[in-house]
């Protein structure tokens, strides 16, 4: 019994969020109504309530179990013992967010939630330019640019609606961390 209320659970949760996103899309945050997420979730405000205090803590919510999820992909890997920052968890990362790009396009563009941002920036910041950055006072304004540059590029793909494939982006970032806007001038070479 104890299953079925747990994939309820997760159903209406995922019911709401996802109705949430839909009309994060067309207004901001302090245009929504509860009313309106359970009419769109075909839910009634006591189910809504059930979970969550408001709309904001929902947004809160959604970016947390973001963040959880990547910290999650980016944890399989032992980046204390690479040199290099490994390009299959950029891959896994990438595809994560193209996998959610909805909600991804959402926070990352129409959502205005720069907390939002600043912590994504601070996961691939912390975890892949520190390694490369300089040392001392100055790695963090390193990792910051360049993480700041990545995010640049998730969002531009995300708009164009992720036509190029995960590995390209993936080399992209890579390269320009790695090479910086050198780098740039072998893409227009190919072009």
């Amino acid at each position: 019994m104890e299953k079925k209320t747990d994939r309820r659970v997760r159903y209406t949760r995922m019911v709401i969020k996802q109705s949430f996103v839909k009309l994060l899309k067309i207004k901001p945050i302090s245009k929504i109504t509860i009313k309106e997420i359970c009419e769109e979730a075909d839910i009634n405000r006591a189910t809504f309530y059930a979970h969550y205090k408001d709309q904001y803590d929902l947004l809160q919510q959604i970016e947390n179990d973001i963040i959880n999820d990547i910290n999650q992909y980016l944890g399989i890997y032992n980046l204390r013992t690479v040199n290099e920052f490994p390009i299959e968890m950029l891959d896994k990362v990438l595809e994560y967010i193209k996998e959610n790009s909805e909600i991804f396009e959402v926070l990352l563009n129409y959502c205005g939630d720069t907390k939002f941002q600043q912590e994504i920036t601070n996961i691939i910041g912390s975890q892949h330019f520190s390694l490369q950055a300089a040392k001392g006072d100055t790695a963090e304004y390193v990792y910051l640019f360049y993480a700041s540059g990545s995010i640049g590029i998730i969002i531009k793909w995300l708009k164009e609606g992720m036509k190029k494939p995960v590995k390209e982006i993936t080399q992209l970032i890579m390269d320009l961390s790695s090479k910086g806007v050198g780098a740039f001038k072998e893409y227009e070479n190919e072009i």
